[in-house]
């Protein structure tokens, strides 16, 4: 892959609207996925930044004009960081094919999905109402929102700028000042933030980066007392350790955590569609999607035929460097998660499981974090690679008899983000949507997002909603005013009722 024009020899911190190094000086190594090699520094975040960080952004959201603006006057700013990502967004997208592995053809949509998000919150932002509520002729009750104060956010290493907007966009729309804390494997897109928020016209310390490790910068983030709110997509065991830390200062959370979403094929479903719709639905993004349809579950009267197509597919997906148009899959993000990638699928094959497709490095790519898209069969629910998240380019298959072990295939993980359900009986897919559990369903479709709709899981998949106005009520209190216009007819205490 030729090199992207732009990369930084060291990426820093930004703090109160400037580019700083760790207060300990202390950096990391960020690798690209092509070759494993070290191009870049990163500042090493601690908790002594974290502070720093947060201080600026206390001080924006107390003294500065950006929780007093009107939502219009946010909007615009909002708008004008969206203009800023557009300008640069076939910069963008090269920065985050080389830093992730991902193709440049899906890197350039979620360079579009960023500018997006920030439109979309600009404009509902203008056009949210608040409540009231009348109570006869006697009191007048209505609802006020405020921003809640410093957002902390923590975001993960796949498709790191657009989900690192999904979360600004909201929090600053609503008002909030926020410290980012981005992926420390895919800081690189990251970097381009603070131009885009000073040229949109953003006031310093009202936008913050902490880069560094999760175990340190993102948990001193997640303990520190000034920040009332955390926001973070990433696995599950980590959520769990946010939630424990979190619960200290009773944080408000949302937390969108990790997946391993069944896509159920009926025997009558159009079944090129659903092979359309399953190959890109855990192809797609290296396979490294909290969404990703990574347990195939097949009606037993189409099975064989099924698996046969699904593995023809698989074979032809075009695994290559993420510069290349053409190419399809790319380089998984990191050497330790290519490395536990490989690992389940060893385990797959020792569990009995029918490798059908993929399971190794493809033999025209000598070095990087390569895999063949790769399909097993007659995978049984308690094997492992049914049930634990593999976060790669791995998709298990699994038949079933009838609707009812269809959803009890499909029920049977502790996870429950996503489900996709194919069939020409629209009784039975409305049916089986809703009885699985999942915190999204999607019907005769791939992963289509509509901002306007809350986005989460149930079960060990996430804690709370966003997207549309659930962003809007997370990143902002709700306050009831209750005014009385007439006489309330309040009980008399104290007052002597002797004649």
């Amino acid at each position: 892959m030729t090199r992207p024009d732009g990369l930084p020899g060291q990426i820093p911190h930004f703090i109160g609207g400037k580019q700083v190094p760790s207060i300990s000086g202390a950096t990391f190594d960020n690798l690209d996925p092509l070759t494993n090699q070290a191009y870049c520094t990163v500042a090493a975040g601690e908790a002594a930044d974290v502070s720093a960080a947060v201080a600026a952004a206390r001080s924006a959201f107390a003294d500065g004009p950006w929780a007093g603006l009107l939502p219009r006057a946010r909007a615009r700013i909002l708008h004008a960081i969206a203009d800023a990502i557009e300008s640069r967004d076939e910069h963008i997208a090269q920065l985050e094919a080389w830093d992730t592995g991902l193709p440049i053809t899906q890197a350039r949509g979620q360079a579009r999905r960023a500018a997006e998000n920030f439109r979309f919150f600009a404009d509902l932002v203008v056009g949210l109402h608040e409540d009231a509520f009348r109570v006869g002729d006697s009191q007048l009750n209505y609802v006020v929102r405020q921003p809640k104060g410093v957002a902390g956010l923590i975001t993960p290493w796949n498709t790191p700028f657009m989900l690192e907007t999904w979360k600004l966009a909201p929090s600053l729309a609503s008002g909030c000042t926020v410290v980012l804390k981005p992926a420390e494997w895919t800081p690189l897109s990251a970097s381009l933030l603070p131009e885009i928020m000073a040229e949109a016209g953003v006031p310093d310390g009202v936008f913050n980066i902490v880069q560094g490790i999760g175990e340190d910068a993102g948990a001193a983030l997640v303990a520190h007392p000034d920040v009332p709110l955390i926001s973070f997509t990433g696995e599950t065991t980590t959520g769990r350790i946010i939630m424990r830390s979190a619960a200290d200062h009773l944080k408000s959370l949302s937390m969108e955590l990790g997946g391993k979403s069944p896509c159920v094929v009926f025997a009558d479903a159009d079944l090129e569609r659903a092979l359309d719709g399953a190959v890109f639905g855990v192809f797609s993004l290296n396979g490294e999607r909290c969404t990703a349809g990574s347990r195939i579950l097949v009606e037993r009267s189409i099975y064989d035929e099924f698996v046969a197509r699904l593995a023809e597919r698989a074979q032809r997906v075009t695994v290559g460097p993420p510069s290349d148009p053409a190419t399809q899959i790319g380089a998984l993000v990191h050497r330790e998660h290519y490395e536990r990638v490989l690992a389940y699928v060893a385990i797959g094959q020792a569990e009995g499981a029918r490798l059908v497709a993929g399971g190794r490095r493809p033999q025209h790519l000598t070095e990087g974090n390569f895999l063949g898209a790769t399909v097993f069969a007659d995978v049984e629910p308690e094997m492992r690679i049914f049930q634990e998240e593999i976060f790669g380019p791995v998709v298990c298959v699994t038949p079933f008899t009838d609707e009812a072990e269809a959803v009890a295939l499909a029920n049977d993980t502790k996870y429950g983000l996503a489900a996709y359900v194919w069939t020409g009986d629209l009784k039975r897919g409305h049916r089986v949507a809703r009885a699985i559990q999942s915190g999204m369903a999607w019907l005769n479709s791939h992963n289509v997002r509509d901002l306007r709709t809350p986005f989460g899981g149930i079960k060990a998949s996430g804690l709370g909603h966003e997207g549309g106005h659930h962003s809007i009520d997370f990143y902002t209190d709700q306050r009831v005013i209750h005014v009385a216009v007439g006489d309330p007819g309040t009980p008399r205490f104290g007052v002597s009722t002797a004649s």
